[in-house]
């Protein structure tokens, strides 16, 4: 266990810095490692499926329907290792979808009543982004899947920078209490 918050924010921080700058150095890398990541969390779900169907006292159907669901996370698991390249493309249409259908809801909640004219605004701005962002992993997903790789460093980069800067900022704060608290003491 670490002893502090600040030791744990300052690791937290080097290895997502550490993560961005693999993932903007070989982003096919990246894209293979969340291609990878899928089909274990398929395989594990496969397993919780199987394990759901023979350790309840349901009928068929339900035993049944879980084991058709282990089946297909079993199938998506293997097609996604044996085809990496075309689950690529799958994982960066359902990010164009999400991104699609997430931008035409937060665009049309800057038209609702009740908010601020500056939060409309920007309801409406990061709507305007979203939509554009998955026409255009839709137009290019090949381009699509790198580019959402660049923008897990970039985004891991910036994460990592900002938990260093606090976990920094915290020990100094816990240095200048410390001080502050002698001081207290010693008057």
């Amino acid at each position: 266990m670490l002893k502090s918050t600040s030791t744990s924010l300052i690791l937290l921080g080097i290895l997502a810095v550490v993560a961005g700058i693999v993932a903007i150095a070989w982003p096919g890398v990246t894209i293979l490692a969340l291609v990878t990541l899928f089909a274990v969390y398929a395989f594990l779900d496969a397993g919780l499926q199987a394990t759901r169907a023979f350790s309840g006292r349901s009928g068929a159907g339900p035993v049944a329907g879980h084991l058709l669901l282990g089946l297909i996370d079993l199938a998506a698991g293997v097609v996604a290792l044996v085809w990496p390249g075309p689950t690529a493309l799958v994982l960066v249409i359902v990010v164009a979808s999400w991104a699609l259908v997430g931008g035409v809801a937060e665009f049309f909640a800057g038209f609702q009543s009740g908010e601020s004219g500056d939060t409309r605004a920007l309801f409406i701005l990061s709507g305007l982004v979203s939509f554009v962002f998955g026409v255009l992993l839709f137009a290019r997903p090949g381009v699509g899947a790198v580019t959402l790789a660049l923008l897990f460093g970039l985004y891991s980069l910036i994460y990592g920078f900002s938990q260093i800067n606090a976990g920094l900022q915290i020990r100094r704060l816990g240095r200048d209490t410390h001080v502050l608290s002698e001081l207290h003491h010693a008057a």
